[in-house]
């Protein structure tokens, strides 16, 4: 399950900032002139239309391995569902289209079972070129397209088709030096000689319940990890995994379409049961040989990362306990898969996995850890000897963005100032290998930046948004000098939203305590509020693990809906949510659905003791673990919520998945009170107020019998409520029509119950 009382000095002091119409890293100290728009309510019908209310938004963002390209991909101005790939050159000139999806795929068809499942783990939405990748010389670019392989040659700008097969073509890439190209077709791996064109199957083995080089559903869905193979960097080995899915349970699931019905038998490990076992195995791409990798004798592991050395001579394995509660790294000699753990991290309650790894040049590694309370960098030697710390302070690092080996330069993402943790805003940092310093500011305050730093850490692409400005990409030098703009998506005349502009209202921040812990919230009124009346409020949550959802960042159009129809938009990040410290996320360990209530039970309070508040007309709005936090908020006396939407919710944590459910809650055997009490089904004679299910018919992750025991044990009560189902969507609604149906449904409902045509009096 990954990706819907006064306020603190430093908040409140950069809440005040005054936002001038300035680009981020603007060479010029001039502001630029902008004229107001004509005054246009949004409608929910223009909000789900082409082309889309962001503006032209790069996605995937890299920059060629020479440093002369900036390839990103782009929603077609015709369908915004639909990605095409472009390419600007770094010394300047208009971006180019460098394959257009549709007219090399005209058609494109029905992708397979699997892929869709693979997309649907990924939260890949859209069609046409939905990744790519570079090759380590920036010759070539592979974009999987539509189950089939293209390779665009950077030299000349052709585009040529590597496959055209009635099977899928799927975690597509080139190899390190370029001499290749893998896919991952019926099961098993291939390669294909990119000066040959020759083909050879690495596996043949794989069928039925025997995959090769995929991810499995658990690491896919609840560890982050999307691929199952793993390239050398000098390409003589292959790092590949076996899933058997044999032992894992079917859950027979009704996958109900508007074209009718079938029952898929799947293979979904709950919590508590078994998980599919997973080896670790590498090919010698020179002599064909394979050899098993050493995992340890307990075979019931998470395979974690997989990473290698710089001269790949080691792989480095990353194998997490199957309580989560232990992460080894182990070191393991390609030629022969004998390993030795070289260093271990241990908790009381979860282990967090990350992306943070990486092997230099020397022969010593970046690893973070959240040993210290906040999740830090720290330099290892070869042999997992810890040398000394990157960073260090009350904030955590978010991410390991890049490293300049030359210069010993570490840049890092965090939501931080000053050495303390500020949630709200996000920056690209920079430390130093070379001793623990103090973090230089590499962005500036004030918003929210994300970075994609190159290989030798001399340049970033750098994607920054505020309240005031949309989604922006730029490719800056490490001093900040902006070299181009990607995507300006300057916010004037012919801008999408332009139109909407001057009726959008800019949210205010402020902070709750909760058991010695600091809540952020942000809240957003309606156009022309007046707080001498009294308003309805949706309050907006998601609550569950995440990377939390309030941030002074480019707000999404849906919460300019609901001002527009008269409500106030309240979201607070409870204990749990958000990249936090440890304590912080770790409130939640065994008691799901217990600090998060009583958090939001704060916010709820807060609200009522405004006096622009309707008190009696407070609702609120989630989906996913979302839908599960409306589920429990509306059962719970002190929230005393007139209405709530659930979409999608996890209603009973057994019947959720082992990685995600255990991570949390460990499993239903050993903590039977923590299971019964986040048991939506025996709160609902606590309802406070009026319900709105939700949920796709062919949800494969949460699966729909989360809903239907509640829909169950609602009528068996014979307690009203509200239901809206959507044949064939999985676990997120997905294109124009049905988001625009559900948003249609969504302020129906609200309007009903805490808006203009609600029955407040209490009769």
């Amino acid at each position: 399950m990954r990706t819907f009382l006064l306020a603190s000095t430093i908040l409140m002091a950069a809440a005040a900032t005054p936002v001038m119409a300035m680009s981020p890293h603007q060479n010029s100290s001039a502001p630029v002139a902008v004229t107001a728009p004509a005054s246009n309510i949004l409608t929910v019908e223009r909000v789900f239309a082409n082309p889309s209310l962001s503006g032209p938004v790069a996605r995937g963002v890299s920059l060629s391995p020479d440093g002369e390209l900036v390839a990103f991909l782009r929603s077609r101005e015709d369908d915004v569902d639909v990605l095409d790939l472009w390419a600007a050159p770094v010394s300047g000139g208009e971006p180019f289209k460098l394959i257009d999806a549709r007219a090399l795929v005209p058609d494109a068809g029905e992708l397979s079972e699997a892929e869709k499942a693979r997309r649907e783990r990924m939260r890949i939405s859209q069609r046409g070129v939905v990744e790519y990748s570079w090759d380590e010389q920036g010759r070539y670019i592979l974009a999987p397209l539509e189950g089939d392989v293209f390779l665009a040659n950077r030299a000349d700008g052709s585009v040529r088709r590597l496959t055209q097969t009635a099977a899928d073509e799927i975690d597509a890439k080139v190899s390190p030096k370029g001499a290749f190209v893998s896919f991952v077709r019926d099961q098993n791996l291939f390669i294909q000689n990119l000066e040959t064109g020759a083909e050879q199957a690495v596996t043949t083995e794989g069928k039925d319940l025997i995959t090769w080089a995929t991810a499995e559903f658990i690491a896919q869905e609840e560890l982050d990890r999307d691929t199952g193979y793993w390239w050398s960097p000098n390409e003589k080995y292959i790092a590949l995994q076996r899933t058997d899915e044999s032992t894992v349970d079917i859950i027979p699931r009704l996958d109900i379409s508007g074209g009718g019905a079938s029952v898929v038998e799947q293979r979904y490990p709950r919590a508590g049961r078994p998980n599919a076992v997973v080896e670790l195995f590498i090919h010698d791409v020179t002599t064909g040989s394979r050899v098993q990798v050493d995992l340890g004798a307990n075979k019931d592991i998470y395979l974690g990362r997989v990473n290698w050395a710089a001269d790949g001579s080691v792989a480095y394995v990353q194998r997490l306990s199957r309580d989560q509660k232990t992460l080894d790294l182990l070191s393991v000699n390609p030629a022969t898969g004998q390993s030795r753990v070289i260093a271990s991290q241990t908790s009381n309650a979860w282990v967090p996995l990350t992306h943070n790894f990486k092997a230099l040049k020397d022969g010593n590694f970046i690893w973070s850890s959240e040993e210290s309370g906040w999740n830090h960098l720290y330099l290892y030697n070869k042999d997992g000897r810890q040398i000394r710390a990157i960073t260090r302070g009350a904030y955590p690092v978010k991410s390991l963005d890049g490293v300049n080996q030359d210069t010993g330069e570490v840049f890092f993402t965090a939501s931080m100032r000053d050495g303390r943790e500020l949630p709200i805003e996000q920056q690209l940092f920079k430390a130093s290998l070379k001793r623990t310093v103090n973090p230089t500011e590499v962005t500036p305050r004030g918003g929210w930046w994300s970075a994609s730093v190159n290989g030798t850490g001399t340049a970033y692409v750098g994607n920054y948004s505020d309240l005031n400005t949309p989604s922006q990409s730029a490719l800056y030098t490490m001093d900040g000098k902006r070299v181009r703009w990607i995507e300006e998506n300057r916010l004037q005349a012919g801008h999408p939203f332009w139109p909407f502009n001057d009726r959008q209202q800019d949210p205010t921040f402020g902070t709750l305590e909760s058991d010695g812990h600091t809540l952020v919230w942000q809240m957003t009124t309606p156009p022309n509020f007046d707080p001498s009346k009294t308003y309805p409020v949706v309050m907006q949550v998601y609550g569950g693990p995440s990377g939390g959802g309030v941030k002074r960042a480019w707000q999404p159009a849906t919460t300019q809906l609901l001002t527009e129809a008269g409500y106030i938009v309240f979201r607070l990040d409870n204990r749990g949510e958000g990249d936090r410290s440890a304590a912080f996320k770790q409130a939640l360990y065994l008691k799901m659905g217990q600090p998060e209530i009583a958090d939001q039970v704060i916010g709820a309070n807060y609200l009522r003791s405004l006096p622009y508040v309707d008190d009696s007309r407070i609702a609120m709005m989630g989906w996913s673990y979302g839908g599960f936090m409306s589920l429990m908020a509306l059962t719970e006396p002190e929230m005393g919520l007139a209405a709530a939407i659930s979409g999608a919710p996890p209603t009973e944590w057994g019947l959720y998945d082992t990685a995600y459910t255990e991570r949390y809650m460990s499993t239903p055997e050993a903590n039977v009170a923590g299971y019964a009490a986040s048991d939506v089904n025996t709160r609902l004679d606590n309802l406070t107020g009026r319900l709105l299910l939700m949920h796709g018919m062919a949800d494969d992750n949460v699966i729909f019998e989360n809903t239907t025991r509640v829909l169950n044990a609602l009528q068996e009560k014979s307690i009203p409520f509200e239901t809206m189902l959507y044949p064939g969507q999985r676990h997120g609604i997905r294109g124009n029509d049905r988001q625009l149906h559900q948003w249609r449904t969504y302020l129906d409902f609200l309007d009903r119950t805490i808006g203009t045509r609600a029955d407040v009096s209490g009769q």
